[in-house]
């Protein structure tokens, strides 16, 4: 098991940045992937980015270009560079550590979540 407590949401205005932290209660160099989901009022959880053990990454289209997922190891720290912030980034940000139980079995861990506000 792993405990994640997210940190940086706030509020922002359109056009700016935000870094959002995820630290891990073990090793994430132990965790097969680990990502950033978020989740609007009325709206399905989603995923944003994520980052596999050997670093390979994905994003949702919607932040392609304007988000940045990367890694601390020595600190067990996850990160999510937002750039360029839009009213529609408004969500409950979510950390995400995922094991591989086998081929088709996985193991979820959730963060309690950051509260992401982009408005003028």
């Amino acid at each position: 098991q792993v405990q994640l407590v997210e940190s940086g949401g706030s509020l922002v205005q359109p056009g700016g940045s935000l870094r959002l932290s995820c630290a891990a209660s073990r090793s994430i160099s132990s965790i097969d992937a680990m990502g950033w989901y978020r989740q609007a009022p009325g709206k399905q959880r989603e995923l944003v980015a994520t980052m596999t053990r050997g670093g390979r990454t994905n994003y949702a289209d919607a932040v392609k270009g304007r988000f940045t997922i990367s890694r601390d190891n020595a600190k067990n720290t996850v990160y999510l560079q937002m750039n360029s912030l839009k009213p529609e980034d408004t969500a409950a940000y979510y950390c995400n550590a995922q094991y591989d139980i086998s081929a088709k079995t996985q193991a979820h861990y959730w963060g309690q979540g950051t509260q992401v506000t982009v408005s003028s």
